[in-house]
């Protein structure tokens, strides 16, 4: 390595590319002095490296410093080093003896064994000196960037990019899924361990996987112990990114350098194959370098004024992601970084769409204001690469910026934490919430029509990551956090839970037939509303987290995905299944416009008709729990290529049985039983339809949901 020969290089692309002839190196800092590229023989801790310092004059373009070296080849191994200012009230940072991962890194060696005290400011005597600077060295032990030939064999694969109104999102986590799926799978808690549960997804009829965060992060950044079992708690979620656009190497089965991009590469393409379209959650509100006492890794070695909202004290950092820093997204530089991070998941990678965590920090400017019009999120929502691609913004931040309904940048979807409390409200029983349901079931029109966009840019759920699962949500009234080592302080106190007579498990046979029909409405509710649907993966199954609302924590079987529950709750399970291919199957339900409440073709029924218990006109002041609809399936109203059904729906949330009076079925129709919640299995759903005693009345039992179709 010591005979390597250097050359200029280029600016353009950033990162470290194959040339044919050898790598070529670029890298962005505006302020550094100097740029010192490190390279290493083997991913071996200490391993002999060479250390090339880029001249100023020869190896620099503007703000872009970059080399090009012949004979190497993809494989190479290499960091940074940055010499500069250390001035932290005026914002800069740099550390020449902390090494620095390549923001445009696509893949790293294991961070398994890192040292983040070495990248902080932690001296070798163990004591903090101020804003992460010490002389001490960390080049030694820490993760190195690999040097990725994009080539691949994709067999013909492009994203898939199902229009919003047609799919069905699972979210899910890469390991968690599969990390105790059983002896049927041969690389458990991997993307290898995805692909072999495509026959399940096929099974269950979802069209889209949205994966908690796959970027490379640090699983060894939690410092707590469980104080139940005395196990070192870690970073499960991965909502603390250390490289963007690198895949985490701890989901592949094989764990050489550069493994988990070609592992990943084959489980989009898998994936695809079968149907199913890739969704990453993308964390661009703050990176895993955290406060001013947290470690250098990357960003704040580089260039600390520029990727981050700085407090008027620039030593300081502005919070408004919870997690010690804010990146500074609509920096023109940040700009370009974030595109450039979207597209290569796009065209090098395959996925078929993005959900942007804490989104509204992307539309804060450089002081941290919110902006009216965010550059970069009109960007995102423009990019002619990116024009078909899924883009899904939780539209909050720890800063107390709330935006759902309000995002900003044109085609934005948004988690609808409206549609999640207004159900979960409305199924725990709460008094006159029968109305807020109707908004829902109807595209929450309250919140998508005034800016043009449509009812399936309401991303509704009512369980996520972040929270309950749904069997926990009928199963216990307060959060048991305890395991997480903070006393059960961590994770939101606001749950709209019901435990249905036990905190907990029950061996009761009544509190279980009643926790499994209260899941059905929750899902039955979810897949017949107007908009885009998303459920939490394993609440098809009834999962349990033992009442855990926040396990980010908790890798182990907290987390992790019971398979055997399939089995047990079979019941549930079959009603899931049945229950999105009844949804798929009916255009009526993936409507591309709201309601009007009006007839659009002359057969004297309104695309949807609201009724009370009695089949009247509600007095929307007065609904309480008792709720009904009629919904003219006819092509003309919903804009599909064929009829579909008439559907009259009710809904019953109190604790006592109701007579609904039906409104008379289209001329030579009759109404049939598709769904009652209250049935056993298989009764509970019959997507033909059965027939009905009466085309009067219909009893709808209490806590119930029924669906009659014409």
């Amino acid at each position: 390595m010591n005979d390597l020969e250097l050359e200029t290089g280029k600016p353009l692309p950033l990162g470290a590319i194959p040339t044919g002839r050898g790598i070529n190196f670029a890298v962005f800092s505006r302020y550094a002095f100097s740029i010192i590229l490190v390279l290493f023989e083997s991913d071996r801790e200490g391993s002999p490296c060479r250390e090339i310092v880029l001249d100023p004059e020869k190896n620099r373009t503007g703000d872009i410093w970059h080399c090009h070296i012949p004979g190497l080849k993809a494989g190479a191994l290499y960091l940074y080093r940055a010499d500069g200012p250390y001035i932290p009230e005026r914002g800069f940072r740099f550390n020449v003896h902390k090494a620095l991962i390549d923001p445009y890194a696509k893949a790293l060696t294991s961070l398994s064994g890192w040292d983040m005290k070495a990248a902080s400011g932690y001296n070798s005597d163990g004591h903090y000196t101020d804003a992460s600077f010490s002389f001490r060295d960390n080049i030694r032990n820490s993760p190195r960037c690999v040097v990725i030939d994009d080539s691949f064999d994709w067999q013909g694969d492009r994203s898939l990019n199902y229009p919003l109104r047609h799919s069905v999102l699972y979210e899910t986590h890469v390991r968690g899924l599969s990390a105790r799926a059983g002896p049927e799978l041969r690389y458990p808690g991997t993307y290898r361990g995805v692909v072999e549960k495509i026959p399940y997804f096929k099974k269950l009829g979802i069209t889209s996987l949205e994966f908690l965060p796959i970027q490379e992060f640090n699983e060894n950044e939690v410092t707590r112990t469980n104080p139940a079992t005395g196990e070192t708690l870690t970073n499960y979620w991965g909502y603390s990114t250390v490289a963007f656009f690198a895949p985490k190497l701890s989901y592949s089965s094989d764990q050489s350098p550069g493994a988990a991009v070609r592992e990943f590469k084959e489980m989009v393409r898998e994936l695809h194959k079968a149907g199913l379209e890739v969704i990453l959650d993308i964390v661009f509100n703050h990176t895993a370098e955290g406060s001013e006492m947290g470690p250098t890794i990357s960003f704040r070695g580089f260039d600390n004024t520029i990727y981050y909202i700085l407090d008027e004290n620039k030593r300081y950092y502005r919070n408004y992601s919870g997690c010690g820093n804010t990146v500074n997204c609509n920096h023109p530089v940040i700009r370009t970084f974030i595109l450039d991070c979207l597209r290569y998941w796009v065209v090098e990678m395959h996925v078929d769409g993005f959900r942007f965590d804490l989104g509204s920090i992307l539309g804060r400017d450089q002081d941290g204001s919110i902006m009216e019009a965010p550059p970069v999120l009109q960007r995102i929502a423009e990019d002619p690469v990116l024009r078909h691609t899924k883009i899904i913004a939780e539209a909050w931040d720890a800063g107390g910026a709330y935006q759902v309904g309000w995002f900003p940048g044109g085609r934005w979807a948004e988690w609808n934490d409206r549609f999640r409390d207004d159900v979960r409200q409305y199924w725990r029983g709460g008094s006159g919430t029968a109305r807020h349901l109707a908004t829902r079931l109807a595209g929450s029109s309250d919140l998508y029509l005034r800016d043009g966009r449509k009812p399936f840019h309401s991303i509704n759920f009512f369980s996520s990551h972040d929270g309950f699962t749904l069997g926990d949500l009928v199963s216990y009234e307060r959060k048991h956090n305890e395991e997480n080592g903070e006393d059960n302080r961590d994770g939101s106190d606001n749950n709209l839970s019901a435990n249905y007579g036990t905190e907990g498990p029950s061996d009761d046979p009544f509190v279980k037939a009643l926790r499994e029909k209260i899941m059905k409405n929750f899902f039955a509710t979810l897949l017949l509303s107007q908009g885009t649907p998303m459920m939490l993966g394993g609440d098809e199954f009834g999962r349990t987290q033992k009442g855990n609302n926040n396990a980010y924590c908790q890798n182990n079987e907290i987390s992790w995905y019971d398979w055997s529950l399939v089995e047990t709750n079979r019941g549930l399970f079959r009603f899931v299944r049945k229950m999105i291919a009844f949804r798929l199957h009916h255009p009526a339900f993936m409507r591309p416009e709201f309601y009007t409440g009006r007839d659009g073709n002359y057969n004297s029924i309104p695309d949807i008709s609201w009724f009370d218990e009695t089949g009247t006109s509600p007095d929307w002041g007065k609904l309480d729990r008792f709720l009904a609809l009629r919904m003219d399936g006819s092509r003309a109203e919903t804009e599909a290529d064929r009829d579909d059904n008439d559907f009259f729906i009710m809904f019953n949330s109190s604790d006592s049985d109701q007579f609904f009076t039906l409104v008379p079925p289209a001329a030579g129709k009759t109404w049939l039983r598709a769904i009652d919640s209250s049935f056993p299995s298989p009764e509970d759903i019959i997507p033909e339809g059965a027939g009905l005693k009466s085309q009067n009345h219909y009893l709808v039992r209490s806590q119930s949901i029924a669906v009659l179709l014409s």
